[in-house]
């Protein structure tokens, strides 16, 4: 069965861009760190890291078993956001 789709609905989606930065670095007052792939005893997890401290926040709820999974995660959007540290 083929679907249509409303063009404004196909417009925002291509347009629709996964966050770039940390929501919970920006709430500890650190806006300025990107989201990036991060490893933990746990699996991969997408998180913040300040180049002075490490590690910064976990920003996904999720924990991926491969750097490619969490890598395909990130790029496309398809993760949870954590809603508290």
């Amino acid at each position: 069965m083929f679907m249509h789709s409303h063009p404004a609905a196909l417009q925002e989606a291509a347009t629709a861009a996964p966050p770039a930065h940390g929501v919970l670095a920006a709430a500890c007052g650190r806006s300025d760190l990107k989201l990036t792939v991060l490893q933990s005893a746990a699996g991969f997890y997408l998180g913040t890291f300040c180049p002075a401290d490490g590690p910064f926040t976990r920003e996904s709820v999720e924990y991926f078993p491969t750097r490619l999974l969490a890598d395909g995660a990130l790029s496309s959007g398809r993760w949870t956001q954590r809603a508290h540290l």
